[in-house]
Parts: structure tokens; sequence; C-alpha cells
């Protein structure tokens, strides 16, 4: 019984890739998803849960309209048949709040590679709470009280 799955080296080659798309993303780029994702691969984050292609360039592209300088970095790869699991953190800037400072959200992707190394599942797992509400300034008040909250 042979069933159609990538190999462990072919995989580990198109999470490399992958990684490094990611690190050099930029709006000029973003485009480019077309060569790593499958015509109907699913993204799924905090804020979003979409299929297909144009949705996912949609997605980078409007990180780069909304927030200064936005970048991923990957610190961990780990590559198991056709899945991977990368950890990475995303610096950024608020546009039009230059007095926040540069900000980094820590988090993890899951993705699962179809047998032509493309991606089919991108799943985004950061706490959206922890990360970037408790880092605004009305609504981090209130997510910093509603912990302590929690916690006491």
């Amino acid at each position: 019984m042979s069933q159609n799955l990538p190999t462990p080296a072919h995989c580990t080659a198109a999470a490399s890739q992958l990684a490094r798309f990611f690190e050099t993303l930029s709006p000029e780029s973003v485009n480019d998803v077309v060569c790593f994702y499958a015509a109907d691969a699913r993204f799924k984050d905090p804020f979003n849960d979409v299929t297909g292609v144009p949705a996912i360039a949609h997605i980078f592209a409007h990180m780069f309209n909304r927030l200064d300088q936005p970048h991923f970095v990957v610190t961990e790869q780990l590559v198991q048949g056709a899945q991977c699991f990368m950890c990475w953190e995303f610096r950024f800037g608020f546009k039009g709040r230059p007095n926040a400072g540069p900000q980094v959200i820590l988090g993890a992707t899951h993705l699962v590679f179809s047998e032509q190394g493309l991606v089919t599942l991108h799943r985004d797992y950061w706490d959206a709470a922890e990360e970037l509400y408790e880092k605004l300034p009305v609504l981090g008040s209130l997510m910093r009280w509603l912990k302590r909250r929690a916690n006491s």
C-alpha cells in the first residue's frame, strides 16, 4: 500500500525555504506565497481563517499596510514526516505610534506539506491577549487587570 507522502528530506528542504521566505518577506515578495502554498491551502491564526493563495497573500499584504517594519525571525524548526513546527518572533512597530517602540510577539506555526512540498495547512499559535492586547494603551490596562483578577 503506497501513500503519496513527501519524503522527510523533501519536507525539511521545503521548511527551510519557507523559513527564509518568512524572514525576508516584504511588500514586494508577498505574492510569492504562490511558490510555497498549495492553491487550496488553509491559513488560520487568532484573527483569520482563510483558504486559498490570494486570501493568504492578502493577510501578509495587510500586515505591511497596518504595521511599521514587520518581520519574522524563525528561531526553531522541527520537521517530522509531512509536518513542520516553527517557533518565531514577530517584530514590528505600530503605525502612527512611534513612541510605543518596537514590539515582539512570540509564536509558533504548525505546517502540513503536500507531496509537492507545498503548504496545505498553516496554523499560527500565539496568545493575542498577552502578546498584543496587553501592549495597547487602554485595552492593555483592562487585560492586565483581568489577568490579575483571574490569578487571585
